[in-house]
């Protein structure tokens, strides 16, 4: 069994984080080094998928719910525009290898999107 991700370890208690939303199966939490005015990271209550593709191979319903709290959260803390990423492999920039999303809000462009 691998070790538990950093978002387990917050699910458990043992990492303090800032919920900013949940559903039966999913949370979303503030970043702690945000790239945008608003930027929260929403995440499966399980680590059993390493990236959004298994994800959505294995459980389309669970990426529905990850989605739709997303929205969710993009309509409370933003005007309702959001982007929304996932990293899949670390060429791409994932670290934490338990699927996540990342919703980037608040008077973002196009230019935002390059370093």
């Amino acid at each position: 069994m691998s070790e538990p991700s950093i978002f387990t370890r917050i699910l458990n208690g043992e990492i303090p984080a800032e919920f900013v939303g949940e559903t039966e199966n999913a949370v979303a939490i503030k970043d702690i080094a945000p790239k945008a005015p608003v930027h929260v990271l929403v995440f499966p209550r399980t680590q059993e998928y390493r990236n959004v593709v298994e994800l959505a191979a294995a459980d389309p319903a669970l990426l529905t719910e990850v989605v739709g709290l997303a929205n969710t959260v993009a309509a409370e803390l933003s005007d309702g525009d959001f982007r929304l990423v996932f990293n899949t492999g670390p060429d791409a920039g994932q670290t934490v290898f338990h699927v996540h999303a990342h919703v980037l809000a608040g008077g973002l462009d196009e230019k935002s999107l390059g370093a």
